[in-house]
């Protein structure tokens, strides 16, 4: 019979062994890699020592002498995050390539039904060769029931997904069903089939990184949310994102205290919209005139870049922010945008974060390659995505306001509850020129002086419609205000609408046009 002694040096051993993943030298190619370990990510994620693990002992179902290893090749547990609880795990690449089996998935579903009960975020950092083969049909089995917990938790508690090498295959879905995902430039790289497979198959040569590293993610799918430049900043990244979101769609988003005054008016915004309509400025600088000590978290900043998406803070409150970037496209509604920001409007939506709309769009992207591509399904996505939030919605027209992207882009129609102008402002069906040359025609045709015509016509129009008075009139627009008066405007109606109630219709599920 052991004694207490040999028990506890027992289980020191085995604690020591479990730490070490796959091995030493397994971890030192992982570092040769410029990738850390498993635990050494969740050391840098989340606060000093707060880290208490799950199911360190667990082994693949079969071990033996030359395939056990302790915690089967994942790290699982829950910890903190600027002091507020988090579940995670962390795939180990130096067990069996981080490939998934039964009891792996095993471990990750038990973190997953907890951060489900008590309410808190789900963190996942993926690092995984795919399903392990060895164990055949159960690793498959495996995958499904970690997606069917992604699924029921969206929209529950946050899930942020932090891709540090590689997601293949099945693997990808897990990530792309989340929240938010992160990548790392050079290390990391999603796809449903690798290399060789499509080259076999369509005769296309191409590289991983290629075909599915960060940047291809970050600018050309919209899989990925952000590309990390290494490691550690992917992990920051997580951990700013999260400052953002309440634990569960039950709370209310995160509010702290903040040194920037509340009534600040910035004369700067007064002169940043060019007096010649058609000159481009940029987005990023009203926002950052706007919020709480200019700092905007910008997701997915490489995609779509003709509309923001981000996060930010005023009056210490946070806020998601959706604006149109007239630097890019002049700003225009194009598929990729639409569904861009109609994601983000959702996940706000779903975490009670108050959402910001700074408007300044010409209309949807005109061609023959948008029609094709289902302009018209996917815009609806963003205007389904407005009608059906019931956070605070504050909008900002700060100049072009034309056609269908008027309505969509929250306005008054679409339940938006504070919308404001600047004088700045061009509320119309179309721009001016489009507009003349439609309704005077004739009359443009038979002038004596067609272009002096043309040009009095458009005067006359701009005079009539392109200004915020005619919406105010009507009460589509609350108010126009000077540029100046933004923030401390938007901030007493985010005060306002603290305690706003607002419901949708009982059902099942709406069914948004995908």
């Amino acid at each position: 019979m052991p004694t207490n002694e040999e028990r506890a040096a027992r289980l020191d051993a085995m604690r020591a062994e479990s730490m070490l993943g796959g091995g030493q030298e397994r971890i030192d190619q992982q570092h040769e890699r410029g990738k850390l370990t498993a635990r050494e990510r969740l050391e840098l994620l989340l606060d000093a020592g707060s880290f208490v693990e799950f199911d360190a002992f667990v082994t693949n179902r079969n071990p033996d002498a030359e395939t056990a290893f302790l915690g089967d090749g994942v790290v699982t547990g829950h910890g903190k995050i600027d002091g507020r609880l988090v579940f995670v795990f962390s795939q180990d690449f130096t067990v069996f390539g981080g490939s998934l089996s039964e009891a792996y998935a095993e471990k990750i579903c038990k973190v997953m039904d907890l951060a489900m009960k008590v309410g808190a975020p789900i963190i996942g950092l993926n690092d995984s060769g795919g399903a392990r083969i060895q164990e055949g049909v159960v690793s498959l089995g495996g995958y499904a029931d970690i997606f069917l917990r992604n699924t029921l938790a969206s929209g529950v508690v946050p899930q942020v997904s932090l891709v540090m090498g590689p997601c293949a295959g099945g693997a990808v879905y897990s990530p792309a069903i989340t929240d938010f995902t992160i990548m790392v430039e050079g290390t990391s790289y999603m796809f449903v089939t690798g290399p060789n497979v499509v080259k076999a198959v369509t005769h296309e040569d191409v590289d991983a990184e290629t075909l599915g590293g960060a940047t291809t993610h970050t600018t050309r799918s919209g899989v990925a949310h952000i590309a990390a430049r290494d490691e550690a900043e992917a992990l920051g990244f997580a951990r700013r994102i999260l400052g953002h979101l309440p634990q569960n769609n039950l709370g209310d988003a995160p509010r702290g205290p903040t040194s920037d005054p509340i009534d600040r008016q910035d004369v700067a915004l007064d002169r940043i919209v060019p007096d010649d309509p058609s000159k481009p400025y940029d987005m990023h600088d009203v926002i950052e005139l706007v919020v709480d000590d200019g700092a905007f978290l910008e997701i997915q900043p490489g995609w779509a870049p003709n509309i923001l998406t981000g996060f930010a803070r005023l009056g210490g409150r946070s806020v998601g922010i959706v604006a149109q970037q007239p630097a890019v496209l002049a700003g225009s509604l194009d598929i990729d945008a639409s569904t861009k920001a109609a994601r983000f409007v959702r996940t706000c939506d779903c975490f009670n974060v108050p959402l910001i709309t700074l408007v300044d769009v010409p209309g949807f992207m005109p061609g023959v390659g948008q029609e094709h591509g289902g302009i018209i399904r996917h815009g609806a996505k963003l205007l389904y995505a407005y009608c059906e939030a019931t956070v605070p919605k504050l909008t900002v027209i700060t100049r072009k306001a034309y056609g269908g992207a008027y309505d969509v882009m929250s306005s008054k129609h679409v339940r938006g509850d504070i919308n404001l102008a600047w004088p700045t402002a061009e509320i119309a069906v179309m721009g001016a020129e489009g507009a003349v040359n439609i309704l005077h025609r004739d009359t443009i045709a038979a002038a004596a002086d067609p272009t002096a015509e043309r040009a009095r016509l458009v005067a006359d129009y701009e005079e009539r419609f392109a200004n915020p008075y005619a919406a105010a009139a009507r009460g589509y627009v609350d108010d126009v205000i000077r540029p100046s008066e933004t923030r401390p405007r938007l901030i007493g109606g985010l005060e306002m609408l603290a305690d706003k109630r607002d419901t949708n219709p009982p059902k099942k599920h709406g069914n948004i046009p995908l």
